[in-house]
């Protein structure tokens, strides 16, 4: 596992690719963004196998909670990339216009489930400080 200090740098590195990918997306970059999508799609892949990695070293409650939690994300993201994958080919303007809302939806809803998720490191981070002290604390006390 990586040390936390790590862990963060990637994240930060992260969303700042998002924001460009986001960029790309407003100047209406379609090769930037077919690229974008494919290297995406080989890093969850990549992501995918390293969860499952941790997985089989780790079998204790919450791993198994985390780890049905990602899949059930990860089953639900991968139906809506085949779904718009599907239709990409369609023209008609309405159907095009409804997944375009749908698609961007999506992306709203995975943003703010990765904002929560945020959310939930930081607690896990100082719960872990914390608990690190309190033993720190006992060790020497």
């Amino acid at each position: 596992m990586k040390p936390l200090s790590a862990q963060l740098s990637e994240l930060s590195a992260q969303a700042k690719k998002a924001e460009d990918v986001v960029a790309a997306a407003q100047a209406k970059n379609r090769a930037a963004l077919d690229k974008e999508r494919e290297q995406l799609k080989s890093k969850i892949s990549d992501g995918k196998a390293r969860a499952e990695a941790r997985a089989a070293a780790v079998q204790d409650k919450s791993q198994s909670w985390w780890d049905d939690t990602r899949s059930a994300i990860d089953t639900r993201l991968a139906h809506l990339r085949e779904e718009r994958e599907e239709h990409r080919e369609e023209r008609d303007l309405k159907k095009a216009e409804k997944r375009a809302d749908e698609a961007e939806q999506d992306a709203v809803y995975a943003v703010e489930f990765a904002i929560s998720m945020l959310d939930q490191a930081e607690y896990a981070i100082a719960d872990a400080v914390i608990a690190r002290a309190d033993a720190d604390e006992l060790a020497t006390g």
